[in-house]
């Protein structure tokens, strides 16, 4: 893993929302800490609803994780377009962030408790 990538667990309930509707939690949540970023939140996408996201055709790439897929959340009387990427192979060393899902926090709310 590059040295300025770190994963590590969540401890306790991660709840995910957007436009007040949840649509997931988990309790296999990780952080991923990467340089000066904020973290990001990754969740498992078996906790998450699947039913309301939607695969665009966006992509983008990163040389330390590989490239990444988007989705956007249907909800009633919304669309959050690309609110949601996933990186669903990985390079090796992010390995552990495949199958999850990541949020922007500008178009999803993701709280710990």
């Amino acid at each position: 893993m590059p040295s300025h990538i770190t994963i590590s667990p969540i401890f306790g309930l991660v709840t995910v929302s957007a436009g007040g509707v949840t649509i997931g939690t988990s309790q296999r949540a990780l952080e991923l800490r990467e340089g000066s970023y904020p973290p990001v939140v990754y969740v498992p996408r078996q906790d998450i609803d699947m039913t309301r996201l939607t695969k665009t055709t966006r992509t983008s790439s990163c040389p330390w994780k590989g490239a990444a897929s988007y989705y956007s959340i249907m909800i009633p009387g919304m669309l959050l377009e690309n609110a949601v990427w996933s990186y669903e192979a990985p390079l090796p060393d992010m390995t552990a962030i495949a199958g999850y899902l990541a949020f922007y926090p500008d178009k999803v709310g993701v709280t710990r408790s």
